[in-house]
């Protein structure tokens, strides 16, 4: 076997950025009232396990294929790691302003935890650990794309509004914020703070 199977040029990761941390803090906590709900509610505290949140619609060691995953047949059995929704205050006020609506409540659209002070938050690349004060660890898939359904969810809370379920996919592009899943089950609560533990990164290019 070649010592070398790359060729006699070494190979350097191109569009290096090394690893950092970002503090945030918790601004709100939610989960849903039943697991028949989408929209979720306001509560004290969110306990975590490693099945997500227990009783919440999206918890569960694993889950059922949908339109996110086409390379499966919708249904088939999987690996959840979508268990939390995690949304930005500041990137819901945008999406907001591009909606033309006064507000747009983290509930509306299933977010189960709303952060604050961590810049472009949807953008967080995966791998990312979400370190809570209090010793609760969520470990980031990627970003949440927009759909209908949530759009949906956002229009019965807005009379005399159409088309908002369209809107809200185009206005929430890379704002919807991140799913992941808990690597370290605990209690997270407004008002701690958040730790974003970002990996080293760079730019796949296969030649």
């Amino acid at each position: 076997m070649p010592a070398n199977l790359f060729g006699d040029e070494d190979i350097e990761p191109r569009h290096h950025t090394p690893a950092r941390k970002i503090n945030g803090a918790v601004a709100r906590v939610l989960k849903t009232a039943s697991p028949d709900d989408f929209q979720t509610r306001t509560i004290e505290a969110l306990d975590l396990t490693f099945e997500g949140i227990p009783g919440d619609r999206h918890g569960g060691y694993t889950r059922k294929s949908g339109g996110r995953e086409p390379w499966y047949e919708r249904g088939t059995e999987m690996c959840n790691e979508r268990q939390i929704s995690i949304l930005s205050v500041e990137e819901l006020r945008v999406i907001a302003r591009r909606m033309q609506i006064d507000t747009l409540e983290p509930g509306w659209i299933g977010g189960n935890i709303v952060v604050t002070g961590l810049p472009n938050f949807s953008l967080i690349p995966p791998r990312t650990r979400l370190a809570f004060e209090d010793g609760a660890v969520i470990r980031v898939d990627g970003d949440n794309a927009p759909c209908r359904f949530a759009g949906r969810a956002i229009a019965s809370h807005v009379p005399g509004r159409e088309g908002l379920d369209l809107l809200f996919p185009k206005s929430a592009r890379n704002l919807r914020g991140l799913v992941g899943y808990v690597e370290k089950p605990g209690r997270i609560h407004a008002g701690e703070t958040v730790t974003a533990h970002i990996p080293e990164q760079w730019i796949y290019v296969p030649h």
